[in-house]
Parts: structure tokens; C-alpha cells; sequence
């Protein structure tokens, strides 16, 4: 973990230095895990120029490059979370934080949670499914140079059926549950579903998310029966890929 943690610090480094021009960064340690070759390379040389890596272990060095010794650290590529909800924690109070939190509080847990994600190894995430959108704002603050944190590809909100596992107001009293729509991620036919899509398309979202059947921790639908019809996956589809 520590070694992780040490090229984690390295990129988060590197990645505000850039900005400014195509630096050239030569990172040196004593491993380096080539996942081409599956084995453990020693002495290991990345030289790095503007945000691509050159070369790794070159016959010629580069003449101006800052150098970054790290000693007895182990190089690896960057991780990839493929299954995120980066303004989500697992806690007994989950299911109250509906009524208690703001999207503020959620947009602030996932500026944190990201670089949480950046010092454990992870470069990439795909997050499918979060409140208020908050990693799209997110994903577009860590491409400027705002905030740490890895690569996004967020789908925004999720899109369900109402009482699917993504319905936001599922468990809540009748009274305050109202009757969420394509907006909020919730739709009912083929033109909802190509709403809700179009919807996701206009706030900038990287993919589409869908929960196709309940979910394990959901509090009001069951986890193993479709949610969908044909006709609105269908819609879904065609949308998302024009």
C-alpha cells in the first residue's frame, strides 16, 4: 500500500506541474511492474513528458528533465475502478442522508472521496449513478486542475423506472414521495426513456447508466425481476447511441 501510495503522490504531483507546459518529469525507483511483459522490472526509469508517458527504461535519457528518485517504491500502472458512486459512503445512516444532506454536501464528500480514489492507485474511474450530478461538475473541476482526482467518466444520474432500484424517492411517506421524472432519472415509456437520456446527454454525462433489475440494497423493490419493458430499453439504446 505504501508503494501505491507513493506513485499515487507522484501522478497527483505531476498532474498540477503540467499545466503550465510540456515539462519533462524522469521518474526513478527500484521496481516497476510491467503488466506487457507480467514481471517485476529493478531500476526502473519512467520518463514522463507534458501528461504522457515517453518511455520506460530508455537507452538515452532526456538532457532537461526534473528528476523524482523514489527509492525503494514500486512503479505500476494506474488502477481502474470500473463500478463507482463517488458521492456515496456505506453507513448505517445511508438511507436517512435523503433527508438530511444537500447536493452540496454530496458534491463535497465526492471532491473527497476522489482523491481518496487517486492516492490508493486509481487513475480511472467510471462512476454509474450519483445525486445531483455532482461528479460531472467533479470530472470537469479535475480537467482543469482544481482539485485532485482521477479521470471521470460519469453517467450522471441513473436512469430507472418508478420504484426501480435508481427511483430516488423509493421508502419515502407517500406524502413526500411525489412523482420523480426523466429529469430526475425516472421514466415510463419510450418517450420518457429517450427524455431521459437526451437529459443526461445535455448535463455532459460520459455514458448511460440503467438498472435493468432491482438492486441488492435497495429499500423497496425486489433485486431480481426486470424493471424495464422492451419498448423503453429499446428507445434507451437508439437514443444513446445517436
Amino acid at each position: 500500500m505504501r508503494e501505491i501510495l507513493v506513485a499515487a503522490t507522484v501522478l497527483l504531483t505531476f498532474s498540477s506541474s503540467v499545466t503550465a507546459g510540456e515539462e519533462t518529469i524522469v521518474l526513478k525507483a527500484n521496481r516497476l511492474v510491467d503488466v506487457q511483459k507480467k514481471k517485476l522490472v529493478k531500476n526502473a526509469t519512467v520518463v514522463i513528458i507534458g501528461n504522457k508517458i515517453e518511455s520506460v527504461n530508455p537507452k538515452r535519457m532526456p538532457q532537461n528533465g526534473h528528476a523524482i528518485h523514489l527509492g525503494d517504491a514500486t512503479l505500476m500502472p494506474g488502477l481502474m475502478d470500473m463500478h463507482r458512486h463517488l458521492t456515496a459512503i456505506i453507513s448505517k445512516n445511508r438511507h436517512m442522508e435523503r433527508f438530511t444532506l444537500n447536493p452540496q454536501d454530496y458534491t463535497i464528500r465526492a471532491v473527497v472521496n476522489a482523491e481518496k480514489a487517486l492516492m490508493m492507485g486509481f487513475t480511472s474511474v467510471r462512476n454509474v449513478g450519483d445525486r445531483a450530478s455532482a461528479t460531472v461538475a467533479l470530472r470537469n473541476a479535475i480537467n482543469k486542475g482544481v482539485v485532485p482526482g482521477p479521470r471521470i467518466f460519469t453517467a450522471g444520474r441513473s436512469i430507472a423506472t418508478t420504484g426501480d432500484h435508481a427511483d430516488p424517492t423509493n421508502g419515502m411517506r407517500a406524502d413526500i414521495m411525489g412523482d420523480p421524472r426523466p429529469k430526475e432519472g425516472v421514466i415510463n415509456g419510450p418517450y420518457d426513456a429517450r427524455k431521459a437520456v437526451r437529459q443526461r446527454y445535455k448535463e455532459t454525462s460520459d455514458l448511460i447508466k440503467i438498472t435493468a433489475t432491482g438492486g441488492v440494497m435497495n429499500v423497496a423493490t425486489s433485486g431480481q425481476n426486470p424493471q424495464f419493458t422492451e419498448d423503453e430499453l429499446e428507445a434507451i439504446i437508439i437514443t444513446a447511441r445517436k
